[in-house]
Formats: structure tokens, C-alpha cells, sequence
């Protein structure tokens, strides 16, 4: 069964907009587990533009579900990680400049770095950790080199495909990427640009995935028929099938 982590970061990116308390991003992962949600998810970036230390520190006495920390490599922000102690700590790129994360770990070339700091989040006791890695079979066969027992799969390009043809080899990619990482003993967890109308076709050709991440399209759609609502109404989609 694949289980549905909400990200929250949008929520917060709207309370931080006017300098504001609300809404609160943990009060939103309160109510996204009070929908059916397996967990949460977010992305404690080096600049703290939404998602902050004093949520980091709530989220983890809330969360009765899986929390899955999403990380640069920087040193500051590993430690805080590894002192929270998460269900699944999650490596990804991160660009200052960026509206959000754009792609994946170049994992290939920097599999020393990526190494250690695996071993770090290891030793903190942290179950899973996960690189997050566009749809590339170099990258994934790099990836089981640093130890992780995890990947993410990058799904923002089959996200943003357009047309039948594009929509095909994009998801040909994630499968063959799925296949290889389940192979290497990897777990599967996907993300980036999932949506009611898209979802389907991954859920339905993309095998071995046993975890999702969902932010933006549940919170806009929350703005129109409720945060509750919108959260079953991916869960319906995700567990069609299950």
C-alpha cells in the first residue's frame, strides 16, 4: 500500500507572506493526519523562507504519522536533523534562487560528500534515508554507493509533460528507475507535481512505490473545498488501486 505524506511548506510560505501566525503549518499537518494522510512532510531550508526551526520542533511532537525531513548537505541543518531524529531524512539539491526544488541529486559526482553524510543521519539512528534523484539509472546505481536505503524519484518532467508521447517516455523512465532501485534492495518513494489528473497514470504503471509526496496541488485545492476534503480526495486516487 503506498502511503500519502502531505507537504506543508505552502502553508507555511502563506503565513510567512504578510509576517503572519497563521495559518500554521502544524496545525495543517494536524489536520492533513486527521484526513487519513500517512504522515508529513517538509523542506527546512538554509534560509528558512518557509518552514522553520520552531515547526521543525512542533511537527515532531505532533506528527503521529511518518515525518520525513527534507535537507540540504549543510552542515547546520544536518545536525538539526540528526537532533530531531526523523522517520525518513531526505538529501535534496537546494538553488537560493529556486521557487522550489527543480531537480534531482546529482549523486554520480558527489558520492564522497553524499557518503558521509549518509553515515551522519545513520548514526543518529534515523531508519531511512533518501536521496531524492531524477528518473536516471546512472543515478540510482550511484545512489546504493552512499549507503542510502532509500530513493525519491523526481517526477516533476512526467508532471510537466505534455501530450501522450511525452507523457510515455517520462513514465517509461520512472519505471525502469523504480525496477533497478527495487533490484538494489533500494525503497521507492516518488514526488514533485502530482496532481488529481496525473497521479492515475503513475499509480498505474510505476511499480514498487511505498511512498508519495504531495504538497501544492492538496493546498490549492484546499483553498476550495477545505484542507480535509482535499486531502481524501488524493487518498482516494493513491489507494484506487491498493
Amino acid at each position: 500500500m503506498t502511503n500519502l505524506l502531505v507537504n506543508i511548506d505552502h502553508v507555511a510560505t502563506l503565513r510567512n507572506a504578510r509576517r503572519e501566525l497563521m495559518p500554521d503549518p502544524v496545525h495543517a499537518a494536524m489536520a492533513c493526519e486527521s484526513a487519513g494522510a500517512d504522515g508529513v512532510v517538509f523542506h527546512l531550508r538554509q534560509d528558512r523562507r518557509h518552514i522553520t526551526d520552531r515547526d521543525v520542533r512542533l511537527l515532531k511532537e505532533v506528527v503521529h504519522g511518518r515525518l520525513d525531513f527534507e535537507l540540504s548537505t549543510n552542515p547546520e541543518i544536518i545536525a538539526f536533523c540528526c537532533e530531531i531524529c526523523p522517520d525518513v531524512a531526505t538529501l535534496v539539491p537546494e538553488n537560493r534562487q529556486e521557487v522550489t526544488t527543480e531537480g534531482g541529486l546529482n549523486v554520480r559526482d558527489n558520492i564522497s560528500r553524499l557518503s558521509t553524510v549518509v553515515a551522519e543521519l545513520k548514526s543518529a539512528g534515523i531508519e531511512q534515508v533518501s536521496l531524492f534523484v531524477d528518473p536516471e539509472l546512472y543515478q540510482i546505481e550511484a545512489a546504493i554507493e552512499t549507503g542510502a536505503n532509500t530513493i525519491e524519484l523526481h517526477t516533476g518532467d512526467f508532471a510537466n509533460a505534455v501530450g501522450h508521447d511525452a507523457q510515455i517516455f517520462e513514465v517509461k523512465k520512472l519505471v525502469q528507475s523504480a525496477e533497478l532501485a527495487h533490484e538494489l534492495g533500494l525503497n521507492v518513494h516518488a514526488g514533485h507535481g502530482f496532481n488529481l489528473t496525473n497521479y492515475p497514470i503513475f499509480r498505474d504503471t510505476v511499480p514498487h512505490v511505498k511512498e508519495v509526496s504531495i504538497g501544492f496541488a492538496i493546498i490549492a485545492r484546499s483553498v476550495f473545498v477545505g484542507l480535509h476534503v482535499a486531502v481524501q480526495e488524493m487518498l482516494d486516487v493513491i489507494k484506487h488501486s491498493d
